[in-house]
């Protein structure tokens, strides 16, 4: 299923790539989403990290508090989806790491 082709989601991606700073990306999350979703996607990031860092499911979900169906569902897309996971922990660990030089 290609959730892109839904109307609308053309400008969500515009959307999210117009955004220039933590201030601004924050302020649309909050407009965007509940609190809840905001958490949601969070933990799937957390997840994901774990994963790469290659914790047991037990481990995810003690750090997490994710359930084993989430860190599944986060395993199949890290492992088998389009990549997303992957292009942004990279460049999320190229900061960390360009921060300590």
């Amino acid at each position: 299923m290609d959730v892109f082709r839904a109307r609308g989601s053309d400008l969500l991606v515009q959307a999210i790539l117009a955004l220039e700073t933590e201030a601004e990306c924050r302020a649309f999350l909050e407009d965007l989403m509940t609190g809840k979703e905001i958490q949601d996607c969070a933990q799937r990031l957390q997840v994901a990290k774990h994963l790469r860092q290659g914790l047991v499911y037990s481990r995810i979900a003690q750090a997490t508090g994710a359930s084993s169906a989430t860190i599944s569902r986060v395993n199949r897309c890290y492992t088998y989806g389009a990549g997303g996971y992957r292009v942004i922990l990279d460049r999320l660990e190229a900061e960390e790491a360009a921060s300590y030089v």
